[in-house]
């Protein structure tokens, strides 16, 4: 079967590449506001879901992976910023705190109809960041600002962390890679 990864994430992409099956990546279609009342974790696993079986008709016989996180602070979901100024504004609230990502994975297999589901947490705790670092870090890795919060782990992001608490390192860009295996193997699938 076909491997469609449903995100145009670059991030996302790479990661699930190093498990070296081949794979394909196209837009999913979904709106990705929050509805109301929903917590964190609803909005992350419907979110991937969503992004999952929305390539279903453009992929009849693949297994469709989709993803999403989201961002939580004080009760808050944390979205992605798109704007410097909102950028600047999030990493003020986040200074010094920890945010927890719920990064939510689903995979759908479009031949079928079977759907597995899952959410891996993230707790991180950003550094206190004064004004100066939080413009510089914007202005070095603009792509942060299609990020939650504007918080990247990769590359310079990593400045921005003082500690990260997680089962599986790869949630925290976008994929929990070692509950995607399992999946894949529920599907048969083998990776090794």
């Amino acid at each position: 079967m076909q491997l469609v990864l449903a995100s145009t994430s670059r991030y996302r992409r790479e990661i699930i590449e190093r498990l070296g099956l081949p794979l394909t990546a196209s837009a999913p279609v979904c709106d990705e506001t929050p509805l109301p009342g929903e917590s964190a974790l609803e909005t992350a696993v419907r979110l991937a879901r969503t992004k999952a079986m929305s390539l279903a008709t453009t992929h009849p016989d693949a297994l469709i992976i989709g993803g999403d996180q989201v961002a939580l602070l004080d009760g808050q979901q944390i979205g992605k910023p798109h704007t410097f100024d909102k950028g600047v504004e999030m990493l003020r609230w986040m200074s010094g705190r920890t945010v927890v990502f719920h990064s939510a994975l689903a995979l759908y297999n479009s031949h079928t109809g079977r759907l597995q589901e899952d959410v891996g947490l993230t707790r991180v705790t950003l550094r206190t960041l004064s004004d100066a670092q939080i413009r510089s870090y914007l202005t070095r890795e603009p792509d942060a600002l299609h990020c939650a919060g504007s918080a990247k782990s990769e590359m310079l992001g990593g400045a921005l962390l003082e500690r990260v608490e997680s089962d599986d390192p790869n949630s925290l860009i976008g994929v929990p890679l070692f509950r995607l295996v399992t999946m894949l193997q529920n599907e048969g699938v083998e990776v090794l």
